[in-house]
């Protein structure tokens, strides 16, 4: 039994930053990088299935990216992972996450797991759509935003239970394989051991490359992408006026103001 786990490793920004000379994103030096939060629950759910099955189940973490992606990768392993695979070249740079989800697809593919898990969505860019389009590609069932699992090893079918719009919850059974994408307060994710930590320092990432997974670098990259960043800026920013005096007063100002941003 084998549960693949799609991760990402995300950027965060530090106080003060610059935007890249071509505009289009924030200069990577002033970038933090961190195992992506929706990520660690997804994993922590495939930990809990491991740890509960009385056959052998296998966790493999994969995640599409470049040598830093290794550090987030070894923090998968170090929480109990069994296998890391990373696939990078030069040319995915600007792939979106349809293309990612191509990619992921490749190596799921290869794999070959029973149930496939991503986070519901990613902290830096929040698309929500990697793990949904891999299930397109792959022509699996699906549920997004699990917030409940109820799933054993070997069984051909699960329950989840997943968060709508307004609070709602619906719970619905699923067939497996599936691909699941898992919300935040599933469970809740445990810390990496000293003991874990120093394993996970030792154990190979494997690193795979596209024309091992029959891509090629005109399947990747923002050539192949449906979506691209055209400019990223900082926003003006405004101030707030309040507007006294009497009802009618204020009134008159509201008008003045409209008018005066109509141009009237």
């Amino acid at each position: 039994m084998k549960i693949l786990v799609a991760v990402k490793q995300v950027a965060a920004l530090e106080e003060d930053f610059e935007i890249r000379a071509d505009g289009k994103d924030v200069d990577e030096d002033f970038m933090l990088y961190d195992l992506n939060e929706w990520d660690d629950y997804s994993l922590e759910e495939a930990m809990k299935i491991k740890e509960s099955s009385d056959v052998d189940v296998e966790v493999v973490v994969v995640s599409v990216g470049p040598d830093r992606v290794d550090e987030s990768l070894r923090k998968c392993l170090a929480k109990g992972a069994d296998r890391a695979i990373r696939v990078w070249d030069d040319s995915a740079e600007g792939s979106d996450a349809i293309v990612v989800g191509r990619i992921l697809t490749e190596v799921i593919k290869k794999e070959a797991p029973d149930m496939v898990f991503a986070g519901v969505q990613s902290s830096d860019q929040a698309y929500a759509s990697t793990g949904i389009s891999v299930a397109s590609y792959l022509n699996w069932p699906h549920a997004a935003v699990v917030a409940d699992l109820q799933y054993k090893p070997g069984d051909n079918k699960a329950v989840v239970r997943r968060e709508l719009e307004g609070g709602m919850l619906q719970e619905v059974e699923i067939n497996c394989p599936a691909v699941l994408t898992i919300q935040l307060g599933i469970n809740k994710p445990r810390y990496a051991s000293l003991r874990g930590i120093k394993q996970a320092a030792t154990k190979p990432i494997e690193e795979v490359a596209l024309g091992e997974l029959s891509l090629s670098a005109d399947d990747v990259g923002a050539g192949k992408s449906m979506s691209r960043v055209r400019r990223m800026y900082v926003p003006e920013k405004g101030r707030a006026t309040m507007i006294e005096g009497t009802l009618a007063e204020q009134a008159a100002k509201i008008i003045q103001i409209i008018n005066e941003f109509k141009g009237a």
